[in-house]
């Protein structure tokens, strides 16, 4: 019996909270906190379990330390921004709580994502007897337990990782943003980066792409991306080769994005307007639809998966596992969309494996150090399940 305190009361936040409160023999008291409180009260107001709301603004590291001190919550569950990952990650140090995000540290001024800011915190989490666990969402995340799975059960040695995702929905918007518009925007924006022979290689954005049939969506364009997940599993999967990202994008988002990316909406430096600063990218957020909203009527499924290939008992394999979601089943359960189902999934079941025992440690950990096995099950169990497939040669 567990009290766990959710940052952040977007999309994901809200598949968090609705996921915890059907686990009551873990998460016996849930807590969402946002700078926002209606959105806080909206996501309770449609859970059928009691849920506490507080307004905190998680770029305040006292703002947190005196929320954290006030609620004495088992686990913190980031689903804030990824600028805040730190802050976050600051007050559970200051105050002694367990830390959980869904996505690396990014900072504001930079289109730049990588784990060291949060490795860096390893020696202080260790020292304090406290754990962080990074990257539970999909991708990161499952995409990572895959590859542990596929490590422990399937192969000897394996060579090369393609981790694919692709989201065949459509929400009926001319243009939309599937999460964060800031983050998804800097995301597709920035260089290519792919892992081969002990080095990253980068690519200009969006320029290596080829097509690929998606199990119960169709041949899809996918297209080539640097992704954090590529980090750590290049440090923690022995041997590996090469390691790909790629997400699958409509012409009709490419066009938009090109078009906005030409006149300088998608800059995140400041430019003066009437005398005030603004960030072109902040204002464009402010003119898009909020993800969440996009659920409703929201038609079409998702996969991601991992294609890997190496070698067992002597012979060559190659081995694909996937999960396929739809986006009307999760508006049926959740009132969500498929993009924060599965995130929001994830996310619950890293909480429940830290607060149930089934994944411990003292320090700054990412998915695929532990045992997969528990994991694996709980995607099956909670909305996420998973197909395998062995391809020939």
């Amino acid at each position: 019996m567990k009290k766990v305190l959710i940052i952040g009361a977007g999309g994901v936040g809200s598949v968090v909270v609705k996921k915890c409160a059907q686990v009551p023999e873990v998460f016996s008291e849930i807590v969402l906190a946002s700078r926002t409180l209606e959105k806080c009260e909206k996501i309770a107001a449609g859970t059928p379990r009691p849920v506490k709301t507080l307004r905190v603004d998680a770029d305040s590291v006292p703002e947190l330390v005196s929320l954290l001190r006030a609620e004495k919550p088992d686990l913190v569950v980031n689903v804030a921004l990824p600028y805040q990952d730190l802050t976050i990650m600051d007050a559970c140090l200051e105050t002694g709580v367990d830390y959980l995000d869904t996505a690396n540290y990014e900072p504001r001024d930079e289109a730049r994502f990588c784990y060291k800011w949060q490795w860096d915190y390893m020696e202080r989490f260790r020292e304090r007897g406290l754990m962080a666990l990074l990257g539970s969402g999909f991708d990161p995340g499952v995409t990572n337990v895959f590859c542990a799975h596929a490590a422990k059960n399937h192969f000897d040695r394996i060579h090369t990782i393609d981790i694919m995702d692709c989201n065949g929905g459509d929400h009926g918007h001319p243009f939309a943003t599937n999460f964060n518009p800031e983050i998804n925007i800097r995301e597709v924006s920035a260089p290519g980066r792919y892992y081969e022979n002990g080095r990253f290689i980068e690519t200009p954005p969006l320029s290596v792409h080829e097509p690929f049939d998606f199990p119960e969506i169709g041949v899809r364009e996918m297209y080539l991306m640097y992704h954090e997940e590529m980090e750590s599993l290049a440090k923690n999967i022995p041997g590996i080769r090469r390691m790909r990202f790629w997400m699958t994008f409509s012409e009709n988002y490419l066009t938009h994005l090109r078009v906005l990316e030409n006149v300088g909406m998608t800059r995140i430096d400041p430019v003066r307007f009437k005398g005030v600063d603004i960030v072109p990218l902040e204002f464009l957020k402010a003119l898009l639809p909020d993800p969440a909203s996009l659920a409703e009527g929201y038609t079409g499924k998702t996969n991601i998966g991992c294609m890997i290939k190496g070698e067992k008992d002597g012979r060559p394999r190659t081995y694909y596992i996937y999960n396929v979601c739809d986006h009307a089943e999760c508006y049926r359960e959740l009132g969500a969309q498929a993009v924060s189902y599965t995130t929001g999934v994830p996310a619950m079941i890293g909480a429940l494996m830290m607060l149930s025992g089934a994944w411990r440690g003292k320090g700054v950990f990412n998915m695929e150090e532990f045992d997969p096995a528990p994991f694996m099950d709980r995607l099956n169990r909670h909305g996420l399940p998973w197909t395998e497939k062995f391809l020939e040669e």
